[in-house]
């Protein structure tokens, strides 16, 4: 890497990281209940090795702090920054700039998954909130595994029929889900509130389960930016380049599938992160993965942490699901590429 790009890399990670450690701060700060800008900081730093300053706040403070807001927003940037990477993965691989983490039906399996677990199983004395992750994410691996063995032809994944694939799938996974939401009566609301997304709840147990989810991910995925940028140039090229394309695209739509249903299980299905956060970040910093892939992940945190703060916001003493903001903001982006991509061709 040129000393050009480097510094171009740096220069977006220094912004960025300021920029989502302003945003952390500020929207810990706001709530129904504002908060001084350093007792802020102080209740953080208080419960971290090395820090011990003259408690000069309230116990309610602290607990608004550390136990409601900072989970939260601990969570909202995890998620943020796993749905964008996931988006980065998909958009390169398929070759698709309008690709985005839900297009192998993973949304779709992990409603369908949320929606039993809801309607089916809560009826037993065994059965706990948490268990509601769980079948969500099976239900995302068993929708994965169903578009795989759909579109392989001849030990071959073709972009096209994956997508073809995927299209099936969700299609077949939202009949099974209209039919669940039917017959499911008082559940009915409880349902359609997780499909829309949300954080609300949120507490460190969840942010340390995602937190490898997202670090391991992350970390192979930036090994993999060089096959990414090849590829790019076409699966042709890059078979003469020594790449093995077809183990690539397995391996690494199956890491993105991975980061996706782990966040989806947890929080609901939240559009369009992982297809304007990455988009976006295509048209200002280039096609290079290098770049692209540690940026958009950072942006990605930082897209969703600013909404969810606007979803419990924007109106006092009600949430607004954060699927809802998330798409207010992604469907009218999302006409304005289709648009400018007819204009264009």
């Amino acid at each position: 890497m040129d000393a050009k790009n480097s510094s171009k890399i740096l220069t977006w990670l220094i912004g960025l990281s300021l920029l989502l450690v302003l945003s952390t701060i500020f929207c810990i700060m706001s709530g129904s209940v504002s908060l001084p800008f350093s007792t802020t900081w102080k209740i953080i730093l208080n419960h971290l090795p090395f820090f011990n300053f003259e408690q000069d706040w309230t116990t309610a403070q602290e607990a608004i702090v550390w136990n409601l807001r900072l989970p939260r927003v601990a969570l909202a940037l995890i998620i943020g920054a796993m749905l964008a990477t996931s988006g980065v993965a998909f958009q390169g691989i398929l070759r698709n700039p309008l690709a985005d983490p839900y297009i192998l039906g993973i949304s779709s399996g992990a409603s369908f998954g949320a929606a039993a677990s809801i309607l089916i199983f809560s009826r037993f004395p065994f059965y706990t909130q948490s268990f509601l992750p769980l079948f969500a994410f099976l239900g995302g691996l068993i929708s994965l595994a169903f578009v795989f063995s759909i579109s392989r032809q001849n030990g071959h994944f073709e972009r096209e029929t994956l997508i073809l694939a995927g299209v099936v799938v969700q299609a077949l996974l939202g009949a099974f889900l209209s039919f669940l939401i039917a017959i499911s009566g008082q559940q009915m609301q409880k349902i359609i509130f997780w499909m829309m997304g949300s954080l609300a709840n949120s507490t460190w147990t969840e942010v340390f389960i995602l937190l490898p989810y997202l670090a391991l991910g992350l970390i192979y995925l930036l090994f993999q930016k060089r096959e990414l940028n090849i590829i790019a140039l076409g699966e042709r090229a890059a078979t003469h380049l020594g790449v093995n394309v077809e183990k690539k695209k397995v391996a690494i739509l199956i890491v993105g599938s991975l980061l996706t249903t782990a966040a989806v299980s947890m929080v609901g299905t939240i559009a369009f992160v992982g297809l304007i956060v990455p988009h976006v970040m295509r048209l200002i910093v280039g096609p290079d993965h290098r770049i692209l892939l540690p940026v958009s992940t950072l942006a990605g945190a930082i897209f969703l942490l600013w909404s969810d703060t606007l979803a419990r916001t924007i109106i006092p003493s009600q949430e607004i699901p954060i699927g809802a903001i998330t798409a207010f903001v992604g469907a009218p982006f999302f006409a304005y590429l289709l648009k400018s991509g007819l204009r264009r061709g």
